[in-house]
């Protein structure tokens, strides 16, 4: 028989668990049986209290003090990881690069890439005392194909793919490391992030959808299935891989 998803008891962190996809993921996991713990913003938090049994704190996942701090005091109760989930991210308006100010590379890139660094590498001693470990992160089908006014957020998914790589060869076979890849996502983060001031749409969903050769758009569910499943023991023999989510619109 084959488990989507770790098996009963297994702990496991997930980063930006209170968006859209964390909130599916949190909670098919915790029906799973696993023993959950999440990161997120305090705001976050606040707007989207976890479920019973599932414990929450608070970081800033692009400033290592805090990141450190939250793994220190998770560290306390969980003395290992059998998994760990990145979904921390956002995206700024869009504008041309050549037009954006340089503090708009720098927070997009802090939240994204340099993000998954403090937070995967904060994890890794963790999940190396953990059986059979996995770690998922989360890129997106832009870091591969760019499109105007997302510079710094195809750049920094782009490296989060890379990085993931480098994490599979570095630590297998103690710790598998894979990346979901999804396209747009029918969720609060079209509009910024969770947790975020909305300033404008990113996509015109209309014109979007129209590209897609599955006709509409993702929903959470079909992007939280693939994280349980690079979780899991049905991807045993999966590391460095990328899961592309995104209705048959790129095929690479």
């Amino acid at each position: 028989m084959y488990n989507l998803g770790p098996p009963r008891g297994a702990r496991v962190l997930v980063a930006g668990g209170c968006g859209g996809i964390g909130r599916e993921v949190v909670a098919a996991l915790a029906a799973g049986g696993a023993r959950v713990a999440v990161l997120d913003l305090e705001r976050s938090i606040r707007e989207h209290p976890v479920p019973a049994g599932v414990e929450a704190r608070a970081v800033d996942a692009g400033d290592e003090a805090s990141v450190m701090a939250a793994f220190a005091a998770l560290s306390k109760d969980w003395d290992a990881l059998e998994g760990f989930v990145n979904l921390v991210g956002f995206s700024p308006q869009l504008e041309p690069v050549g037009a954006m100010p340089a503090a708009t590379w720098m927070d997009t890139v802090a939240g994204n890439l340099n993000a998954a660094f403090l937070l995967c590498r904060a994890a890794l001693p963790l999940l190396k005392k953990g059986k059979d470990a996995a770690l998922v992160n989360t890129s997106s089908g832009l870091g591969l194909r760019s499109m105007p006014g997302y510079g710094p957020y195809s750049a920094s998914k782009a490296g989060i793919v890379s990085l993931t790589k480098t994490l599979a060869m570095e630590n297998a076979p103690a710790v598998r490391a894979n990346a979901v890849a999804p396209a747009a996502v029918d969720t609060q983060f079209l509009v910024g992030g969770t947790g975020r001031d909305s300033r404008a749409k990113h996509i015109d969903l209309d014109g979007y959808v129209k590209a897609i050769p599955m006709g509409r758009v993702a929903t959470v569910s079909d992007v939280a299935g693939p994280i349980l499943f690079l979780l899991g023991p049905a991807s045993a023999y999966m590391t460095g891989q990328v899961l592309y989510i995104n209705g048959g619109m790129l095929t690479p």
